[in-house]
């Protein structure tokens, strides 16, 4: 395995991949496993949760995204939106992440000053989650995107795989052997957003 600041600069957003896979399924679930349980979260929280599809459960989830925009997309550029869901879901799998409302609720009610800073930490908890899988998938030979069809599908995902209704989706995670690179990335001078004192 890349060391870990190598891993961190290989990752991209991959658009273009297959239903083929580097590595075993198995592989993908241990991996994704372990970046749930070993992500850090504040107060030790574990609000961030994951939903692993494959096969014809990855499937469905596109199926059930095409359908939601064919409701709000007008006709006459749908073939676009089309292109774009089928490009998804091309892909081996796709990684689901959730906040738990519930976990985010209980603690604002029993650490009630910090109350307005647990919906944030559950958001930045995720983030890490999604970094670390992303990273590791990319390190394994898998390409990957982060996607936000959240409110069109929430409740249609929900009721699909039935999961509480504490659950709020915060992003889907399209993956597959990459079948084209990532075009060039350009970078605003580090200075810019990186600042040093003291040393």
């Amino acid at each position: 395995m890349k060391n870990f600041l190598e891993a961190i600069e290989n990752r991209r957003t991959v658009y273009a991949f297959s239903k083929e896979s580097p590595i075993s399924d198995e592989r993908i679930q241990e991996i994704v496993g372990l970046a749930v349980k070993h992500s850090p979260s504040a107060f030790n929280s574990q609000s961030s949760k994951v939903v692993l599809l494959f096969g014809s459960e990855h499937d469905k989830l596109w199926d059930i995204a095409l359908e939601a925009l064919r409701k709000i997309v007008p006709a006459e550029s749908f073939a676009s939106t089309e292109e774009k869901i089928a490009s998804f879901k091309a892909g081996h799998g796709t990684v689901l992440y959730f906040d738990d409302n519930g976990i985010v609720e209980y603690l604002q009610k029993e650490y009630s000053l910090y109350k307005d800073n647990f919906p944030v930490w559950a958001q930045q908890s995720n983030g890490m989650l999604q970094l670390v899988v992303w990273t590791a998938l990319e390190d394994e030979g898998l390409g990957a995107s982060l996607q936000h069809y959240n409110e069109l599908i929430e409740e249609a995902v929900k009721k699909e795989w039935n999961l509480p209704a504490s659950y709020k989706l915060i992003g889907q995670m399209p993956f597959g052997k990459p079948t084209a690179a990532p075009g060039e990335k350009s970078f605003v001078p580090l200075e810019e957003r990186f600042k040093v004192f003291g040393a």
